[in-house]
């Protein structure tokens, strides 16, 4: 099994930053890919950014030159850096690890808020 955890959401005044960190342990094969997604009350989860073994980035449209998804310091950390927020950016955001080049196993972080909001 593979855990993920999150941290670092909270409140925040629009244009102001937040950064999340994400960090996946266990029984991890090879890590395939980490990314972040997003979700609001009756609406589906959404990507906002991924990135995998190859260091290839995604981003959804509406975070491009906003957001930054990168590394940690630490083997299988994922952090996403969020500049000039907006209230539309107010969601539970949730950290995705696929485990296995081939299996590719989805895992889910327990989620953290973000609230833009002045």
């Amino acid at each position: 099994q593979v855990q993920v955890v999150e941290s670092g959401g909270g409140l925040v005044q629009p244009g102001g930053s937040l950064r999340l960190s994400c960090s996946a342990s266990g029984t991890i094969r090879r890590l395939y890919a980490m990314a972040w997604h997003r979700q609001v009350p009756g609406k589906e989860r959404v990507l906002v950014a991924s990135i995998n073994n190859k260091g290839e980035i995604t981003y959804a449209d509406y975070v491009k030159g906003r957001f930054s998804i990168l590394r940690g310091n630490s083997e299988n950390t994922v952090l996403l850096q969020m500049d000039s927020l907006n209230p539309e950016d107010t969601a539970v955001y949730y950290c995705k690890a696929v485990d296995g080049l081939e299996t590719k196993t989805i895992y889910w972080g327990q989620g953290t808020q973000v609230t833009v909001s002045s």
